[in-house]
């Protein structure tokens, strides 16, 4: 069983975000980036099951849509243990154009599990995964918070509204996982580290694919007002400000 990891080059999510160009581009001077928080646990969780030796996983390969600067993300998923990398040398921005890349790298691949993270720290579209199911013609299962195989076939727990439900289903199929899907996102060791740099990278060309949306502009998030401190006799002049200012009541 072969497994493709898809994961997103994110900036740390303790960036301090800028813009530039009067708000309609990113500005990525001095921002640290890593792999995508959720991506990092689909990863985590397919290294499991590969040193599961009931499992059959045999292979783990980590994919990425972007430019030479997302090759270091890369690198750190082959330390954390992925066999090998595929870099399709494109722009990011467009969950369909993203997408379209994506399903022409698993095509090509003969993939039998594709896990990627519900959604990325950066545009948090959570549209990626459905499309590129869609675009591949295979089933997709969302809200995954655990996943085994069992004679063969996946074997996941999904959340539901109200609880937690088991599915089984046939291979190839695209898994969208959240949090839960491994406990702590694997730390990449010094072996590892050392290993990766003779582990295969590839650089594939972007295909043709339509680009469905345009950035506009960036905006800013207002700031939080100040913590306002009210005595804890003032019942009143809380419930007040809880109902005409903060109106949460």
């Amino acid at each position: 069983m072969r497994i493709l990891v898809c994961i997103s080059n994110v900036p740390d999510t303790t960036t301090k975000v800028k813009f530039s160009n009067s708000n309609t581009s990113f500005d990525d001077s001095g921002v640290q980036w890593i792999i995508n928080p959720w991506d990092e646990l689909a990863l985590t969780r397919a290294m499991e099951l590969k040193e599961d030796a009931s499992s059959g996983v045999s292979n783990v390969t980590v994919v990425t849509v972007g430019a030479a600067g997302a090759e270091p993300t890369l690198r750190k998923a082959l330390a954390i243990g992925a066999d090998d990398a595929i870099r399709v040398d494109g722009a990011t921005g467009d969950a369909h154009f993203v997408a379209a890349q994506l399903a022409a790298v698993a095509k090509s691949g003969n993939f039998d599990m594709i896990l990627c993270g519900i959604e990325s720290a950066d545009y948090n579209g959570s549209a990626v995964g459905g499309m590129l199911s869609e675009l591949l013609e295979i089933p997709s299962v969302s809200a995954i918070s655990g996943l085994k195989i069992e004679n063969g076939a996946a074997v996941i727990t999904r959340d539901i509204d109200g609880g937690r439900e088991e599915v089984s289903v046939p291979a190839p199929f695209v898994g969208v996982v959240q949090k839960g899907i491994a406990r702590e996102p694997r730390i990449a060791a010094m072996r590892g580290i050392m290993m990766a740099r003779k582990k295969p990278l590839q650089v594939v060309p972007a295909v043709e694919a339509e680009t469905l949306t345009t950035l506009q502009e960036y905006v800013i998030p207002q700031p939080k007002a100040p913590c306002r401190m009210i005595d804890a006799d003032q019942v009143k002049e809380l419930v007040n400000l809880l109902q005409n200012e903060a109106k949460v009541l």
